[in-house]
């Protein structure tokens, strides 16, 4: 796959506006049906957790149904952590190309999201590994892994968070 900077970033900013506007269909249509999207933990010794299925993650879902049920949690209103719905503001640098392949690329950047509810800003950021897929005319993503580095929070995460 011949790598496109621009086109990259496009599909990394156009998925962080889309949480920021509350525009959930766009957003989970961003993600290939098979995506992984996991944030692993902190453990005791200050390194991440390595393994979704035995150790503990702040958020696993093995394919996109885990976010189509997150997200219709939030639009329905059946996520009490999510009501009302924080505003939030995404900002992704240090866009970095990782590997490329025949139809997928790696990428790595650093996020902080600044998450207002409740006359209240908190803010999350860290680092994000993600694979994006050529389909048809977009890249979207196949793989998501989210590094949180300030893990010690007062709420319950969310996908809007990071």
């Amino acid at each position: 796959m011949s790598i496109d900077y621009h086109a990259i970033c496009k599909a990394l900013y156009q998925e962080a506006r889309f949480l920021d506007d509350r525009q959930w269909d766009e957003w989970l249509a961003c993600y290939t049906d098979d995506v992984t999207y996991w944030m692993p933990a902190w453990d005791d010794d200050d390194r991440i957790t390595e393994d979704p299925h035995s150790q503990i993650s702040l958020m696993y879902y093995p394919d996109k149904g885990g976010l189509e049920d997150r997200v219709f949690r939030i639009k329905t209103e059946r996520s009490g952590a999510s009501m009302p719905e924080p505003r939030t503001s995404h900002n992704i640098t240090n866009v970095e190309v990782l590997a490329a392949r025949e139809n997928e690329v790696d990428v790595r950047y650093n996020f902080n999201t600044l998450s207002h509810r409740y006359k209240v800003t908190d803010q999350f950021f860290g680092t994000c590994t993600v694979t994006l897929r050529r389909v048809d005319d977009r890249l979207l993503i196949s793989s998501k892994k989210i590094v949180l580095k300030n893990d010690y929070i007062r709420q319950v995460l969310d996908v809007y968070h990071v």
